[in-house]
């Protein structure tokens, strides 16, 4: 399993989705929280709508931008916090495709797909 993790999401229909063919996703949606931090973290990218790359890891990483705490178990997904943008948001189940277990911290770059 990548200890870093790369996804490209894109706007389709109003919804921040994601498709990762490799583990059976396509047009995965990003909701609850997970979405109105997307949008903030991508204002500095432009077109994001058209498509951005997510980099994660459970473990810091050079360049990293924003941390996620893990907060609690919900319907399956997990609810995390960023102090720095003061907002929780839910990852569904899908996480479970990329981790074993929900990590307590997510550490993540939002950046063009270009760089």
């Amino acid at each position: 399993m990548n200890t870093l993790i790369a996804i490209y999401p894109y706007k389709s229909k109003g919804l921040w989705v994601f498709d990762d063919p490799k583990v059976g996703l396509i047009q995965e949606p990003f909701v609850s929280g997970a979405d109105v931090i997307i949008d903030r973290m991508t204002l500095h990218i432009a077109d994001a709508a058209m498509g951005f790359r997510l980099l994660f890891s459970a473990t810091p990483f050079p360049g990293f931008m924003a941390q996620f705490h893990w907060r609690r178990e919900e319907m399956g997904g997990n609810w995390y916090y960023s102090r720095d943008l003061s907002i929780e948001g839910w990852l569904c189940p899908a996480l479970f495709k990329y981790f074993d277990v929900a990590p307590q911290t997510i550490y993540a770059k939002f950046e063009p797909k270009a760089a």
